[in-house]
């Protein structure tokens, strides 16, 4: 296996060398937009209010604001969401997608809150944390002294499925609100814990505070499912409550924070790689090939096939993937991993229709190409054995303008042993480390052979 894989990863490592240092400005900021699961929607109709909510709102209203990213050089809004207040020196958490604009590109805008009783004024930038999709701010003129603090729930008190919780936000710039719903639990087969929140969060409301019965946070609203109702994802409070625990004194970020993001990816990419790649693979169920097909610890899988009676090519395929990825900003998101195979039965074709086929569906597959964010892929394709399994592979690498060191993989297998059967896998890895990419590579590759049923003798 290592004399197979050598030649392939030495031309691998080759492009990488020479992609490493591509330095170009960064992409052009773009309306601030929630990660992938978040899609703008067409608002949900208001849903009655309790008691309860009426009192929750009350209470805390004095410590909701909603936050504002504006042009630098007028008042034009170029994104709103919200926030909290979560000290009387007037620290604020929201999510890093809310004002990530400013975080990029702080020459050209500026951070603003607004209070529920009409006063404003101008924030700046303490920290955020990329991964868990939250940022910390204060108020740059101390306005927001002296006006309370939300108060965390502790962990040691973990919520009940079902209990009744409360986001609060301002949707869609409409006005501030008061949302009822229910505590489920956290989201399956997540890399990092969301809580799934049966409620309807709107655009608008991200990094707004979602409280429980006591008026205490339990979350942060951070997105929701397209094409569903009350199906929406908070980011849990204890996460917020380590950010403003280690940055409460830390200074303002006065230039652009890719260099910080940079690191925060790097350190996160590290540790998705590690538990990927100490995860073993599972059976595709081919009669032919041995397929790799990952555990759904944290991806999930969708698979089909032809029908039983087609009179055409036969074929199965499955597609495995990461539902979270980090958003970076403008339209570029990383930091996560997708994988698929098709396994293909052409005998009912012939030999000269299911080469046409075959060809096909390799050459359909896109791998990129260079825009805003990243460089053209590079890519190099040789033949690998394995353990008798003939393979064609192509590796390509594009890597990131503004974020030194990190690439996005694409890796492409198809099997060359038949003249009417074959597989074609895929593998994507986005914002990954030289290091970290060669491994994925080989980890995949060793993931394809021959059944025992079926493997020559």
């Amino acid at each position: 296996m290592k004399s197979c894989l050598k030649p392939l990863l030495g031309l691998a490592l080759a492009a990488l060398t020479s992609l490493a240092g591509a330095q170009q400005p960064p992409p052009a900021a773009a309306a601030s937009a929630p990660p992938p699961q978040v899609q703008a929607q067409a608002p949900q109709p208001p849903a009655a209010v309790s008691a309860s909510a009426r009192r929750l709102y009350e209470r805390s209203k004095g410590q909701l604001l909603q936050i504002r990213t504006l042009l630098k050089s007028q008042d034009s809004q170029a994104s709103v969401g919200s926030g909290f207040l979560v000290s009387d020196d007037g620290h604020v958490v929201t999510n890093y997608h809310v004002i990530s604009q400013f975080a990029l590109e702080p020459d050209s805008y500026r951070l603003r809150y607004a209070t529920t009783d009409g006063q404003g004024g101008a924030l700046e930038l303490l920290d955020f944390d990329v991964r868990r999709d939250l940022a910390l701010l204060r108020a740059a003129d101390g306005g927001l002294k002296g006006r309370g603090a939300l108060a965390f729930r502790p962990q040691s008190q973990p919520l009940a499925k079902g209990e009744r919780i409360y986001s609060m936000g301002n949707p869609h710039d409409v006005a501030f609100a008061v949302v009822e719903g229910n505590y489920n639990g956290l989201v399956e087969r997540s890399f990092d814990p969301l809580i799934y929140y049966a409620g309807g969060i709107n655009p608008g409301m991200s990094g707004g505070p979602v409280l429980d019965e006591d008026g205490r946070v339990v979350g942060v609203n951070v997105s929701t499912l397209l094409f569903a109702q009350q199906v929406s994802f908070l980011v849990p409070g204890q996460f917020a409550e380590s950010l403003v625990g280690r940055s409460l004194a830390a200074r303002p970020i006065r230039s652009a924070a890719w260099s910080r993001l940079r690191d925060q990816l790097t350190a996160y990419q590290d540790e998705l790689v590690a538990r990927f790649l100490a995860l073993p693979w599972e059976s595709a169920n081919n009669k032919r090939y041995r397929l790799p097909v990952p555990r759904q610890d944290f991806m999930r899988c969708w698979g089909r096939s032809t029908a039983a009676d087609s009179k055409g090519l036969d074929y199965e395929r499955s597609q495995c993937r990461m539902d979270h990825a980090l958003f970076v900003g403008g339209g570029l998101q990383t930091g996560w991993l997708d994988m698929s195979h098709e396994a293909y039965d052409g005998r009912k074709l012939g030999a000269l229709r299911f080469a046409r086929q075959y060809s096909d569906s390799f050459r359909n597959e896109r791998l990129g190409r260079a825009d805003k964010s990243g460089t053209a892929p590079y890519c190099k394709e040789q033949f690998v054995d394995r353990a008798g399994l003939p393979l064609r592979a192509v590796v390509c690498l594009r890597a990131y303008r503004k974020l030194e060191g990190l690439h996005d993989l694409s890796v492409l297998v198809t099997t060359v042993d038949d003249s009417r059967q074959g597989a074609l896998g895929r593998f994507d890895a986005r914002g990954v480390s030289f290091d970290n990419a060669l491994k994925l590579v080989a980890h995949y590759l060793e993931g394809f052979a021959w059944t025992t049923a079926s493997k020559p003798r």
